[in-house]
């Protein structure tokens, strides 16, 4: 992607995810760490909580979901990283891991590229 400083801060608006990642329908912010999100995929509806546990300024961001009421048997981790390269670019990680069910590898794909759409459309 092209380098902007401005990648890490989309990263860590949490209500605009529903714009890139297409299993989250909605995300509700409860305080600076926590977050309610509500997803669909798989033909199944699921609500949970994430937390932020790691925020290293234009690097890295890393959150997962806890285990409550609202999805007590299913769990999730990501994590987002930002490599600045030679050419004025950015090299934009995702990493997640999911219980969940479903292809992982081919989301992850899909919502950096919608990632990279987003960020270029505006």
């Amino acid at each position: 992607m092209g380098a902007d400083r401005g990648l890490y801060e989309r990263w860590l608006a949490f209500e605009d995810y529903p714009k890139f990642i297409t299993a989250i329908k909605r995300v509700r912010k409860l305080d600076a760490n926590h977050f309610v999100a509500s997803l669909g995929f798989n033909g199944k509806q699921y609500e949970t909580t994430l937390e932020m546990m790691m925020r290293v300024p234009e690097r890295r961001l890393a959150w997962r979901t806890l285990a409550d009421h609202r999805a007590p048997d299913h769990l999730a981790t990501g994590v987002v990283s930002f490599a600045p390269l030679s050419d004025q670019s950015t090299c934009v990680t995702l990493k997640l891991a999911s219980s969940f069910g479903g292809a992982v590898s081919g989301r992850v794909d899909r919502y950096l590229q919608n990632f990279k759409q987003l960020i270029e459309s505006q």
